[in-house]
């Protein structure tokens, strides 16, 4: 491990002796100095989790647990990350039985609190949520997997959490079926190509949000597809929604923001006038964008050959639209 910290390094001596068939050190000086406090120990199995150091992790939270209140929302956070890192790691079976505790301890403490009222609480459900459908599809069982999400999506619809059970959803079904009609609340820029005048077109759909810089960051790709691929069949459409605030996280009514798109922040970020921007909330749920940039690309027949949360290269983007043109 890359860490260091004198807590770690008794742990990793822990570690050693397990591995090494021995048993661990026990006395109550190499506790103490083991213990961690349960926002330092949700770090600690972030960072494993990301680095899919998962016997680690599980070694740490298991060392951890007669030292922690495991009902509460901080506890249910760190084995959610367990559960994610052994998902990354595709070690199904950890990732099932950490996701499991935090999912079940989440909806008990959903009894005497509503989901939304502790900061803590959606991220262990959601991420827990996450992995038991990536967990069942791992297992050969996709249509098990959906239909679970999807019964979690209308279980927590209208809170923090269904945008990213429906990203899930998505994940596992969109792709191979025909790109849905945007719904359209507002639009900024060129105006809405029609269903028929994108018959025939590749198209790129970018969903973004205007406080999010990696958006910007793949804009600028973005612009190189089009320049390179515009006059060849490929449509980039930009769909955002509003998000009650404007620059700074100051808060703004609907039309306080949408004049701000299009005044200062166009002067700021040049939004591309080639490119059509739908806004609407229900898009991002219904298409499960809890992650932006979400990248979309439909074939000229319609179909959704890709749906990626998060950014994409140019070499990634101009492989897919290429291969389609």
């Amino acid at each position: 491990m890359v860490r260091v910290g004198s807590r770690l390094l008794v742990f990793s001596a822990v570690a050693i002796n397990l591995a090494c068939g021995e048993p661990p050190v026990t006395t109550e000086a190499a506790v103490e100095r083991m213990s961690l406090s349960v926002n330092d120990l949700v770090g600690e199995i972030r960072d494993m989790a990301w680095a899919e150091e998962v016997d680690a992790a599980q070694l740490l939270i298991e060392q951890q647990r007669p030292h922690h209140d495991v009902t509460s929302p901080p506890w249910l956070v760190a084995v959610s990350w367990l559960g994610r890192g052994a998902g990354f790691a595709e070690r199904w079976d950890v990732a099932q039985q950490y996701a499991r505790e935090a999912y079940e301890g989440s909806v008990s403490l959903l009894n005497e609190r509503a989901l939304d009222a502790d900061g803590q609480l959606p991220a262990a459900l959601g991420a827990s949520i996450e992995v038991l459908g990536r967990a069942q599809d791992a297992s050969g069982d996709r249509t098990g997997a959906v239909e679970f999400l999807q019964e979690q999506r209308a279980t927590y619809q209208d809170t923090s959490i269904e945008t990213r059970i429906q990203k899930n959803v998505m994940l596992l079904s969109l792709e191979g079926q025909p790109f849905p009609i945007l719904d359209v609340d507002h639009a900024l820029g060129a105006p809405l190509p029609t269903v028929d005048s994108l018959e025939g077109q590749v198209v790129v759909s970018f969903f973004w949000a205007h406080w999010c810089p990696d958006c910007k960051q793949q804009l600028t790709i973005l612009e190189q597809l089009h320049e390179e691929f515009g006059e060849q069949g490929l449509t980039i459409l930009g769909p955002t929604q509003l998000y009650g605030f404007r620059s700074r996280g100051e808060e703004a009514t609907p039309e306080q923001e949408l004049a701000y798109l299009q005044g200062d922040y166009q002067d700021r970020f040049p939004m591309p006038s080639w490119m059509s921007m739908p806004v609407s909330q229900e898009n991002f749920l219904e298409f499960g964008v809890s992650t932006t940039p979400t990248m979309v690309v439909i074939d000229r027949e319609g179909v959704v050959q890709l749906y990626n949360p998060g950014n994409l290269t140019y070499e990634e983007l101009a492989a897919h639209v290429e291969r389609l043109l």
